[in-house]
């Protein structure tokens, strides 16, 4: 069968990492025979990696939707501030688009990237990986197998890791609201998401509440310097020291990661020229960051099913664990640790499920997606995670940052009717 053939929008690393490898299977029906990416190194790269001429390489993606249709797929993986520009225009060219989550950072441009896709009979579909991973999945088939009987309300809480805040939201891309976008959609669209998948009923009210409080530049350390390696006088006693994470850090994937965000080149040497001259050596303490660094979201559905959300960036584990409470029983698991166990009130018995699962990004939610939505493509289907369905999981995220900010409740009948919703 002749193989779907896709280009790739921003060659970071979720495009990079999460995505595209996927298509260097020799088993893989999908080949990526174009990309556009700002960053030459990263792009030059890419195209070596995976054999892309240089006609076929572009420094932008205005630069490449400005070419005929080159391809059956457009995977739109750069910044969440920028999705919808490219979007709009790969559904208007002709192009079925897999697009890196958040949609966008603004409610209204997500509705009409919606409207787009149905206006062009697309298949528009977001990168909410976790439905796809062995933990959720088997989580959603036990609450439809009735083994807890009818939901009555979910605990879900992200544990994001003092390092991955550090990295990610205090230095990193997604540190400033105005810049990216705020942390519950940039980071936790994925768990209200997946709390919309397991509930299944329309939400009703949304509050929530949070803060930036720690990284803050009033926490310094007394003597702190703007950068790590500028002799900090807290070097062995901070837990964010730059080095720490990105040089001395080893020995499994996360750190391989961290590394190849800070420099191509991952020497030692390199890496020291990289924090003392780019942003990931700078204190924590002294950045340009706003987005929390913990919230609370508390949901109402329909049927008074009732969730609570938590996300904190104070932890030492980087994992999601769920307890889903029933009328006939309890469940409860933790993704890092591959487990899911349950009891029934009525027998008193404790099943555990032990869970295979892979090791591959996002509990190999990565790799689940591009299969998903290879078949979608071949069979004309919509996906799980269709733009769709995810719109209600991102306008939730929108009307709880608005709670937040402004100390109220959001009912989503309301918030919704400004989008013609």
């Amino acid at each position: 069968m002749k193989k779907i053939t896709a280009v790739l929008i921003g060659a970071g690393m979720r495009g990079r990492e999460a995505y595209a490898p996927y298509t260097l299977d020799s088993h893989s029906e999908m080949k990526i025979i174009a990309v556009a990416e700002p960053i030459e190194e990263r792009r030059k790269i890419f195209c070596e990696l995976y054999g892309i001429p240089d006609s076929m390489s572009f420094k932008t993606w205005e630069d490449l939707l400005a070419q005929p249709k080159l391809a059956d797929v457009a995977m739109i993986c750069n910044q969440d501030k920028d999705h919808f520009a490219p979007t709009m225009l790969a559904l208007e060219k002709g192009y079925h688009v897999l697009l890196e989550k958040p949609m966008s950072n603004k409610p209204d441009e997500c509705v009409q990237m919606v409207r787009q896709a149905e206006k062009y009979g697309r298949i528009l579909t977001i990168c909410h990986v976790l439905r796809y991973t062995p933990f959720f999945t088997n989580i959603k088939k036990l609450l439809e197998d009735g083994v807890i009987g009818d939901i009555v309300t979910i605990e879900h809480s992200e544990n994001v890791a003092y390092w991955h805040q550090a990295h990610s939201y205090v230095r990193g891309n997604w540190r400033n609201t105005a810049q990216s976008s705020p942390m519950i959609l940039a980071k936790s669209c994925h768990d209200l998401d997946i709390i919309c998948w397991l509930v299944d009923k329309k939400c009703r009210k949304v509050s929530s509440f949070g803060s930036l409080k720690h990284f803050r530049k009033e926490n310094a350390p007394e003597g702190a310097p703007e950068r790590c390696l500028d002799g900090c006088p807290h070097k062995n006693t901070c837990p964010y020291y730059a080095p720490k994470i990105y040089v001395d850090w080893n020995g499994n994937w996360q750190a391989d990661i961290l590394k190849k965000v800070v420099s191509q080149d991952t020497s030692r040497e390199a890496l020291i020229k990289a924090l003392r001259e780019g942003p990931y050596g700078r204190c924590v303490y002294h950045c340009d960051n706003d987005v929390v660094d913990h919230q609370v979201v508390i949901m109402e559905f329909e049927n008074d099913i009732t969730a609570s959300f938590t996300m904190c960036a104070f932890t030492y584990e980087n994992t999601r664990k769920i307890r889903v409470l029933g009328t006939k029983g309890e469940l409860w698991g933790d993704m890092d640790k591959n487990y899911i166990e349950y009891v029934d009130f009525l027998k008193g018995d404790r099943i555990t499920i032990k869970l295979n699962q892979s090791e591959q990004g996002h509990g190999g939610g990565d790799y689940g997606i591009i299969r998903d939505f290879i078949q979608c493509i071949k069979e004309n289907t919509d996906s799980r995670t269709s733009a769709k369905k995810s719109l209600q999981s991102h306008l939730m995220a929108f009307a709880a940052e608005e709670s937040r900010l402004n100390n109220k409740v959001v009912d989503m009948d309301l918030y919704l009717e400004a989008f013609g919703k």
